[in-house]
């Protein structure tokens, strides 16, 4: 969904956004549903509000797949992208972060909508807390079986570092 700046009216918007948004990022199992407030303030334009959706990870542990829901809410404000292009050389300050830019006077609510989720996303995503993983050895899944692999005490990387602490004691 695209909204046109200049017009957008003095007392803002309100809208209820639904959209079928599809990333190579992550896959979206679920329409993407935001409520959003945007107000424009001269050429300034604010986007506050909250995005759902619903999206299919691979677990970190034990490399399944599974849906979990994704909620964050939001508050970023739009420049025109020209304001950027007057300077050369702009560094980002801790105010800016939470900043985007808008080209021909459109704002594309589906790149916004898509960037927030992607920043809500787990960094290490668990099927469930408890999970047990994979066996390095064999790659049986411990979560539905228990492997007959022999478990060493230590990596055999780390023997140089057993070394050291019988030398300590």
């Amino acid at each position: 969904m695209k909204i046109i700046v200049s017009e957008i009216p003095e007392e803002g918007l309100t809208i209820d956004v639904e959209e079928t948004i599809h990333s190579e990022l992550v896959k979206i199992v679920s329409p993407v549903r935001a409520s959003l407030r945007i107000e424009k303030r001269d050429t300034e334009v604010l986007v506050q509000g909250e995005v759902r959706a619903e999206v299919e990870l691979q677990c970190s542990r034990c490399v399944q797949s599974f849906t979990v829901p994704v909620r964050s809410p939001f508050s970023v404000v739009y420049d025109p992208a020209e304001v950027i292009n007057r300077e050369e050389n702009h560094s980002l300050k801790g105010d800016e972060l939470d900043m985007g830019f808008y080209r021909n006077d459109t704002l594309d609510l589906n790149d916004l909508l898509l960037e927030q989720m992607l920043l809500n996303i787990p960094m290490k995503p668990l099927c469930r807390p408890e999970c047990k993983g994979i066996c390095p050895q064999c790659g049986k899944d411990l979560n539905a079986e228990k492997c007959t692999c022999e478990v060493s005490g230590i990596d055999p990387r780390m023997k140089v570092l057993e070394q050291l602490l019988k030398r300590k004691e």
